[in-house]
């Protein structure tokens, strides 16, 4: 599914209304009704009583068509007015004067306490204050009226976003309403599935409210879901070089659990070959955990990281390889970090960076932009703000731009992680990936990433795809495992010993309970 910007929308609904003839009092009238068919869903209408809190813009006018619908099914309803009432306009402003002339209560607020007991004794509230073209921070009466919503904890739903989150990068500007159930309207935006304004909008629908699908599916709309991509079937008569050939070259005698996680983690979500280049003083550690790698002891620097006269054997293994990755647990030492430059600049085939490998390649990125093979890298916002040379709070102010722009300058496919890792390609499109929790933030769970991605290139998928699916596959593999577990206390070593789960569920077909989630949000 299509992830909107707030001026995209802005776009589609100037051209649902100018070339193909909805007008935005249809378009309104429909997001309303959706709205109250949830409602209904949900919860029920007759007899119920309801508040509905409504700003003076759009917003508001989405609000009075669902105080009027829940009038007509039975319930009970007050609609509170923040702002001056003069300034809707539209089709807002005809559902006010529609709503002016109906048996129920619609009242300006002046105070948060005077609609105090009307919120107290609702059985829900109905959220249309700002909507998505908030850009300011929520002061005053607004944000009295948002704590005493969040304070009463009644059921709330909120119509497009949750009124005090950024449409744009899901930030709360100051205060936000914490919804039960949102419902969005054409698209879902940005400001919906991106942290922490994903967070605040609790179960999130979207109803398309009568667009064609050309319009849902524009091909300028360059955000998406991340859905899963369907693997190749497994050839029954393969052997391990079918399922890829990897080099990974990681590892330092103070990291010596990121080159396992990444070399047997490619292992166990298909992989065929796993090739681990490590320094030889930790080489019989990991091959203790991980029998199944096949160890390349590496000649060591002083303090046990790999030494710089491993390139030329590096070089020549890396060209037999179908990938390449290069970084995990490598360490800062400078040798080390002069040699994965040059390893970077000299190999041919596709090439994973992460980890210490990011670091190093963060001085010398014009190296990226001269590579013909194809580039991932996948950096956590630390290493983000290393490679674009931005502060972590300006990246958090546009991350999908930032995203976009550098995975563009850099020639790369790079996953920002996170909550909600973000896939940015070269052409510009982003997708957004769902699956994961909190429980992962985790030492070592980026190195299974790694191996995850390596994987799906193993198993016949093209980059692009092979990342998308490896970053899936991954936060599937981490859901399973706290499932089970717990989020608290999942390891790497967990999510690693779930791929083969995750992968065969994919197989399978996923689950009704986590499609639903990993869709974004229901359509209604």
């Amino acid at each position: 599914m299509k992830v909107s910007s707030v001026q995209e929308m802005r776009s589609l609904d100037r051209e649902a209304t100018e070339k193909y003839g909805i007008p935005e009092e249809i378009l309104m009238e429909n997001a309303g009704e959706a709205a109250y068919r949830l409602i209904a869903k949900e919860m029920g209408v007759r007899d119920g009583t309801f508040v509905v809190l409504c700003g003076v813009g759009n917003n508001g006018g989405d609000g009075l068509v669902v105080a009027r619908k829940i009038l007509s099914g039975g319930g009970s309803v007050k609609a509170f007015i923040l702002g001056d009432p003069g300034k809707f306009g539209g089709a807002a402003k005809k559902n006010f004067e529609i709503a002016e002339r109906l048996p129920f209560e619609m009242l300006s607020v002046e105070t948060a306490d005077s609609i105090r007991a009307d919120i107290a004794h609702a059985d829900a509230v109905i959220d249309a204050i700002f909507g998505t073209g908030l850009i300011r921070q929520v002061k005053g009466l607004y944000r009295e009226v948002i704590d005493l919503v969040n304070e009463k904890g009644r059921r709330v739903y909120s119509l497009d976003i949750p009124s005090g989150i950024d449409g744009d990068t899901g930030n709360v500007l100051g205060a936000a309403v914490k919804a039960h159930s949102t419902i969005t309207f054409g698209l879902p935006k940005r400001g919906n599935i991106l942290y922490p304004g994903y967070e605040h909008c609790g179960k999130l629908y979207v109803s398309h409210i009568s667009y064609p699908p050309g319009l849902q599916n524009r091909d300028d709309l360059r955000v998406s879901i991340n859905a899963p991509v369907p693997l190749p079937p497994r050839n029954r008569a393969g052997h391990k070089g079918d399922f890829g050939e990897v080099l990974f070259i990681a590892g330092a005698a103070s990291y010596i659990g990121a080159p396992y996680f990444a070399a047997y983690s490619f292992l166990k979500a298909g992989g065929g070959y796993s090739r681990l280049a490590a320094p030889a003083s930790i080489a019989a550690h990991i091959a203790a955990k991980g029998s199944e790698i096949v160890i390349l002891p590496q000649k060591e620097t002083k303090t046990g990281s790999v030494a710089r006269r491993n390139k030329a054997a590096l070089l020549s293994l890396a060209e037999k390889m179908d990938l390449v990755v290069l970084g995990p647990g490598l360490s800062l030492h400078e040798e080390t970090q002069d040699l994965v430059r040059e390893l970077a600049a000299g190999i041919h085939k596709p090439l994973l960076i992460d980890g210490d490998g990011i670091t190093a390649i963060s001085s010398r990125t014009t190296i990226l932009k001269k590579r013909k093979a194809a580039t991932i890298l996948t950096p956590h916002p630390g290493e983000m703000a290393r490679l674009t040379k931005k502060k972590i709070a300006d990246m958090n102010a546009d991350k999908i731009g930032i995203l976009r722009q550098t995975a563009g300058e850099l020639n790369s496919v790079i996953v920002l992680k996170g909550a909600h890792s973000l896939i940015g390609c070269p052409d510009g499109k982003v997708f957004i990936n769902m699956s994961g929790n909190p429980g992962m933030a985790k030492a070592g769970t980026g190195d299974v990433l790694t191996g995850a991605i390596a994987a799906m290139h193993g198993l016949g998928l093209p980059i692009e795809e092979a990342v998308r699916m490896g970053v899936f596959i991954h936060g599937f593999a981490g859901d399973l495992a706290a499932e089970e577990r717990g989020e608290d206390g999942i390891s790497a070593q967990d999510i690693l010993d779930y791929l083969p789960l995750a992968m065969r569920l994919d197989r399978e077909g996923i689950p009704e309970e986590w499609d639903a989630i990993y869709k974004g949000c229901r359509i209604i």
